[in-house]
């Protein structure tokens, strides 16, 4: 995990370095514009803002932090209170650095337009006004982070919520917004302690909430019993002709069915495959040739990039059982490759009609698609070499159920969506759409008629990895 770790501090100390320079920029522009305002006053532009500031930073939490139950399994095992771990991870979250990152568009904000207009004790007050709004709102995340985890409909929570915060934006217009929520600023201006108050009410009771919401959850999970059988059995015989192949295709179509994070992984593809397929279809925003190809080529590939991604990563769990028969392995690649290549025949037929009205050609989406069935997938299933951890196949609260690897797999994801953007503009600017779209095409059938060869490849390169691989997925 050093490795892994480094790599990921070096990624997040960058992407979090330009994440501020972008946030102060907005500060300047922010306290600019209240100083040159003559119907607000700078508390009230600044609480103005601070709505689509709450929504950016509930939302974004989502990419980079993790709930308390998630990282509190191997604790449960020191001779101390259950809650007590519970609450020592809600501390933490409440008080990390995480949440101090606003202050780099609120410092600012208030030195250069506070301070002269309402005085250095208002510009406190704001300061610990949101302060403790920020705090709130990441116990909010938390508590709906842990909801949505365990039905698909607790996301029509956070929906509700957004809309609800927005709610006078859409009544009439930004300006009435800015006065709904000009009121805080003028409170604070007054020296009212109110807002304070009702804030801390609100953090109060997020975090009794989250807390109990945590403990149930972690406890419902280290607690359930496993059910002897299943109540419908879906047998596939028709894959029995294809002897251990057809078992190993059997085992990738019962994981998408039966196990819940490789469900929710598959049901998340095929409501993106279909929403982004509407979107097209029905609207001509993206009609531009960037555009086209990046929405093709991104419908294709939504499913690799979801659960080929992480190849190896559910196996883990059960990979003494892959090692017991030479070339298991390799036959399980093998079913990998034609289950994902099948499932490309979704996002095709769901672009065609695309090619019914006439936008586009039937030609780009077959080259498209036969490009991903062959190079998208030799390229993001080299991963299956790299891949070391463990993702529990149903335990969401208690285990991560992301990637958990080094840089390389983040490599290989980014390559997967803009490698072939980029080959296919240079292509079309070099000669026209069709000669693009063929050599895509050739590109993509090099690929699938050596599919045994680069399979085998893989196997070789793992078969050499297998044992550190092996103590990794253990651990």
């Amino acid at each position: 995990m050093y490795d892994a770790n480094k790599a990921a501090k070096w990624m997040v100390g960058i992407f979090g370095s330009l994440m501020l320079v972008y946030i102060l920029m907005f500060a300047v522009i922010i306290a600019l514009a209240a100083n040159d305002s003559r119907r607000f006053t700078s508390l009230e532009v600044i609480t103005g803002v601070l709505p689509f500031v709450l929504l950016i930073d509930f939302w974004v939490r989502f990419i980079a932090q993790q709930t308390p139950a998630q990282l509190v399994r191997p604790y449960l095992l020191l001779p101390i209170p259950k809650y007590h771990c519970i609450d020592g991870f809600i501390l933490t979250s409440l008080f990390g650095w995480g949440n101090t990152t606003w202050f780099v568009l609120l410092v600012p904000f208030c030195l250069m337009s506070v301070v002269f207009t309402a005085g250095i004790g208002a510009s406190l007050s704001l300061i610990l006004f949101w302060y403790i709004i920020i705090l709130a709102n990441s116990q909010g995340y938390a508590i709906v982070r842990t909801l949505t985890m365990k039905h698909v409909l607790w996301w029509l929570l956070p929906a509700a919520v957004s809309v609800l915060i927005v709610s006078p934006l859409l009544v009439k217009d930004i300006t009435f917004m800015f006065k709904v929520y000009a009121v805080i600023g003028e409170a604070i201006g007054n020296g009212s302690m109110l807002p304070h108050l009702v804030a801390l009410l609100i953090l109060g009771v997020t975090v009794a909430v989250n807390r109990r919401l945590q403990y149930n959850g972690v406890m419902e999970e280290l607690g359930r019993q496993n059910v002897s059988a299943p109540k419908t059995i879906i047998k596939y015989s028709f894959l029995e002709r294809l002897g251990e192949l057809g078992e190993y295709l059997k085992l990738e179509m019962k994981m998408v069915t039966r196990n819940k994070n490789p469900r929710k992984a598959f049901i998340t593809g095929v409501v993106a495959i279909v929403a982004i397929s509407a979107l097209i279809s029905l609207t001509d925003i993206y009609d531009t040739s960037l555009m086209t190809n990046f929405w093709c080529i991104y419908n294709f590939v939504i499913f690799a990039a979801m659960l080929l991604v992480k190849v190896m990563c559910y196996e883990g769990n059960f990979i003494d059982v892959l090692m017991v028969h030479k070339e298991n392995i390799l036959r399980l690649l093998t079913a990998k490759y034609y289950f994902f290549c099948i499932l490309l025949l979704l996002p095709f037929t769901l672009m065609l009609p695309m090619v019914f009205v006439g936008k586009w050609s039937v030609l780009m989406l077959l080259s498209y698609g036969i490009f991903t069935a062959g190079f998208q997938h030799f390229w993001l299933m080299q991963l299956a070499v790299y891949n070391k951890k463990s993702i529990p196949l149903n335990e969401k609260l208690i285990g991560k159920g992301g990637m958990e690897n080094n840089y390389i797999q983040v490599l290989e994801e980014m390559g997967a969506f803009f490698l072939p953007l980029i080959v296919i503009q240079i292509l079309e600017a070099v000669f026209n759409q069709q000669v693009a779209w063929l050599t895509m095409m050739g590109i993509g059938i090099v690929f699938v008629a050596g599919h045994k060869l680069w399979l085998r490849n893989i196997y070789h390169r793992m078969m050499k990895r297998r044992y550190k691989n092996m103590e990794s997925f253990h651990t």
